[in-house]
């Protein structure tokens, strides 16, 4: 056992954040995605939620600041009348974590494809439709005491 690592976190997730370098992304993906077929690298962790998990990978993670967006949310296909509340909750964590975090909207198929170029894929147990995150890693800024 370590200090100050969430107990929600993997040895194996753990171990994936730190050999992810800057710009690199992780895949946070709902139950119903299809990560195995997109990627060779990917991650369980069945039963937990992505609210959870995100606030538990902030801890760690310094997002990207480079890049115009932190963070990527798959895009409402058109058409379809979902209305994913849960991304107030991903909102309010990322805002949380990181106050100046930005996000994106990525359409379906699209998101799929940046997911074959990501780091690493996490299935979740989450269940919300359109519940699916990008996060990109940033550097650690002495300045900024993280």
């Amino acid at each position: 056992m370590l200090k100050k690592i969430p107990k929600l976190l993997s040895p194996e997730l753990v171990r994936t954040l730190m050999e992810m370098g800057h710009g690199d992304e992780l895949v946070l993906a709902d139950a119903n995605y299809p990560g195995h077929a997109l990627h060779s690298r990917v991650l369980r962790a069945d039963g937990i939620g992505i609210p959870e998990l995100l606030d538990a990978i902030l801890e760690l993670l310094p997002l990207d600041h480079y890049a115009p967006a932190q963070a990527a949310f798959m895009a409402v296909v058109e058409g379809d009348p979902t209305v994913p509340v849960i991304w107030d909750k991903y909102k309010e964590i990322l805002a949380r974590h990181d106050r100046t975090a930005q996000i994106e909207y990525e359409e379906r198929f699209d998101f799929y494809n940046r997911s074959k170029s990501s780091y690493a894929i996490l299935i979740t147990g989450e269940e919300s439709l359109y519940g699916n995150i990008i996060l990109k890693k940033g550097v650690i800024s002495p300045a900024a005491g993280e």
